[in-house]
């Protein structure tokens, strides 16, 4: 993996803490046998040893203290709890933690949580709660029900392309062109009105940028069809929480599933938590294993040592 035969090359874990090493160490020793990997509070780790870590949340200050790290690899796909680091290195490398299994696990969640809010599942769910047997039949089928995606990355797109396979009418929105089989792409500001007034459940797997921040808010709620649904699976960020809740109170907007939120865990006092409109996931959409992280991290590291083109690099200009 490296020219440099006289050490080899040590990562530092900070993912689902102490209790996960050994997991991480096994499948490493599948992927990587010469990665030697340690974790995060381990006292005997040399600072000056690590060149890599693989983390989530990471203590502030606490990577720019490794002099001669080479990169930092998020556990997860995005990269938000790491930039919160306000004394981060403004040079190293970040890698996103995506793979073919977040890709797929995120274009299932995304079309379960679109056949749930098609199905009315929040009143079955109080239904249950109030042991009401009330029968009761949803207006639309999935042929007729008009799916759009904001953000058509690696995961929108599949998320894109699973809901026209089950017969969604399906369009994305992204801020530059793409093209897709079987699905209507819209691309920039001045086709985005167009975008939410044809959508009847919008999903938001947009990055997290500036221009993004708090884009779910009253105007573009009001934009979309009444009696239209919201899934955010993107950031917490990217919702104006007051304004969904009063979209819902209206009837303007017909219920909501989300999956990120702003303070995470969920404060026990959020209003999500009792809305009857709203179906609330604990951040789980596409979480791969923690093998399958480990091979993505492999290849990224084996890239690295090797000088080859690295993949899922985050762009400090971008935002994404």
């Amino acid at each position: 993996m490296t020219s440099d035969t006289s050490r080899r090359p040590l990562l530092l874990i900070k993912s689902g803490g102490a209790a996960a090493l050994p997991d991480w160490r096994d499948a490493f020793a599948e992927f990587a046998p010469e990665v030697e990997v340690r974790e995060w509070n381990d006292p005997a780790v040399d600072a000056n040893a690590v060149d890599y870590a693989l983390v989530w949340q990471p203590d502030a200050g606490r990577l720019g203290r490794y002099p001669n790290l080479k990169a930092i690899l998020s556990s997860a796909a995005g990269v938000d709890h790491i930039l919160a680091d306000p004394q981060l290195p403004a040079d190293l490398p970040i890698l996103r933690m995506v793979t073919a299994e977040t890709v797929q696990r995120m274009a299932e969640f995304t079309v379960m949580s679109s056949l749930m809010l098609l199905k009315d599942m929040p009143r079955i769910i109080a239904q249950q709660a109030a042991s009401d047997w009330t029968e009761f039949a949803t207006p639309r089928t999935a042929r007729e029900t008009r799916i759009g995606i904001m953000g058509l990355g690696a995961l929108g797109l599949e998320s894109a392309r699973m809901h026209a396979q089950l017969g969604f009418i399906t369009a994305g929105w992204a801020r530059s062109p793409r093209t897709l089989e079987g699905v209507e792409c819209y691309a920039g500001p001045e086709q985005f009105g167009a975008f939410l007034a044809r959508t009847d459940i919008l999903i938001c797997l947009l990055p997290e940028t500036e221009d993004t921040r708090h884009i779910i808010d009253r105007p573009l709620l009001q934009q979309l069809p009444a009696g239209a649904c919201v899934i955010n699976v993107g950031r917490g960020s990217h919702l104006q929480s007051e304004h969904l809740l009063a979209a819902l109170d209206s009837g303007h907007i017909a219920s909501a599933l989300l999956d990120v939120f702003d303070q995470e865990p969920l404060p026990a006092s959020a209003p999500f938590w009792r809305h009857p409109r709203i179906i609330v996931t604990p951040h789980g959409a596409a979480t791969p294993s923690r093998r399958e992280r480990a091979r993505q991290a492999a290849l990224t590291i084996r890239a690295m040592e090797s000088g080859a083109p690295l993949q899922h690099v985050y762009d400090r200009q971008r935002g994404y």
